[in-house]
This record gives structure tokens, C-alpha cells and sequence, in this order.
């Protein structure tokens, strides 16, 4: 995906984002979603039935293992707490897929934030019929300003990762935009986007 157009559809995303509340799960709400990196590119949605848990249907293309699949994916809230200055979430994963009832998942992922800094981390275990491997992620922001509560937010993040294909972290920026119920996340890595694109509704 060349710049201009990757920035074309980054304006629009960002255009039609007017709804009022920043992105979070509620009961009966559905997401879709979007994910593309050197590894795979993805297509989930999921509905949520209560706020503590969503079940979805994902698509998967993975370009390192050259096949196309889809998951069943389940995610739990273990723990939420909510001050006044911050909010924390824990998180459990799991999906198996249609390819074979060798091909599923599990991790757990959390985050920690207030209007200032943004804090996750992600450990997820992934088993095929060729390969069985893990990813670990770490991401830490900053907001450059304090928006209102309408207002397009901005995060400065860096993102940090392994995989035990590659064996190795690396540590790359990206940027971090929400509206409302939508979010995108732009990054490159190695020449390789990383795109994260989110609505809620």
C-alpha cells in the first residue's frame, strides 16, 4: 500500500469519526475490526453479550505460514478498576480455528492508562499444524495534549515486540488516533505497515 493512498483512507477514517464517546465495550455493542503487519492481516468482528466478555468470527490471511483461515475468538475481562486519574483492564484470549482443531490460541493482554500515558502488554500462544510459537508486545504513550471529551485524541507510542519465529524484539513508533467509537493506529516496521483500524457501534 503505497503512502498517498494509506493517507487517503486515513483522512476519510478520521472524517467520518463523529460519534461522542471514546471506544469502550459495552453490553450488547459490536466492534470491527482491522489488523495488518509483516505476520498477517485480519478481519474480526465480535459482539458482546455483557461488558465482562465478546465472542467474534476472524478472518485470517497469514503471510509467514501462507495460509487463509477463519477463528472462532472468545476475550473475558478478568479485572477492571477505575479511579479517578486512571483505569486498568485484564484481559484472557482464546480462539481455535476451521483449519484444523490443531490451529488455536490463548494469552492474556492488559493495559493501564490515564489521560496523560498508555501502558499495555500482550502474551499470546499460538499452535499450527507446522508450528507451534508465542508473541510478547509491549506498548507505552504519551498524549501530546489533553483533549475534551468530543475532541480527535492523539497518542505518541512506542511499541516493542517478539515472536519466537523471528526470535528477536523490536522496537518501533507509531501513532495512536481516536474519535468517538473509532480508532486507528499507524506504524511501520522493517518497511512493513503495522495498521489497526477500530469502530465500535
Amino acid at each position: 500500500m503505497g503512502i498517498r493512498k494509506l493517507s487517503i483512507i486515513c483522512t476519510f477514517l478520521l472524517l467520518v469519526s463523529v460519534v461522542e464517546a471514546r471506544p469502550i465495550s459495552w453490553s450488547g455493542g459490536s466492534t470491527l475490526m482491522y489488523k495488518s503487519n509483516s505476520m498477517f492481516t485480519s478481519y474480526y468482528y465480535h459482539y458482546s453479550p455483557s461488558y465482562k466478555y465478546s465472542i467474534g468470527l476472524e478472518y485470517m490471511d497469514s503471510k509467514h505460514f501462507e495460509k487463509e483461515y477463519i477463528n472462532l475468538r472468545t476475550t473475558y475481562l478478568v479485572d477492571r478498576k477505575n479511579t479517578k486519574l486512571s483505569q486498568r483492564n485484564l484481559y484472557i484470549t482464546g480462539g481455535i480455528s476451521n483449519e484444523s482443531k490443531d490451529n488455536f490460541h490463548y494469552g492474556i493482554h492488559g493495559d493501564w492508562e490515564t489521560r496523560r500515558i498508555f501502558t499495555s502488554f500482550a502474551y499470546i500462544n499460538k499452535h499450527t499444524q507446522t508450528k507451534d510459537y508465542s508473541e510478547n508486545e509491549f506498548q507505552l504513550g504519551v498524549a501530546p495534549y489533553i483533549g475534551d471529551y468530543n475532541d480527535l485524541h492523539t497518542w505518541l507510542m512506542l511499541k516493542t515486540k517478539k515472536d519466537t519465529i523471528n526470535n528477536n524484539w523490536e522496537t518501533y513508533p507509531f501513532i495512536k488516533l481516536f474519535k468517538g467509537d473509532f480508532l486507528i493506529e499507524i506504524g511501520t516496521k522493517n518497511s512493513h505497515w503495522d495498521v489497526h483500524y477500530m469502530v465500535r457501534f
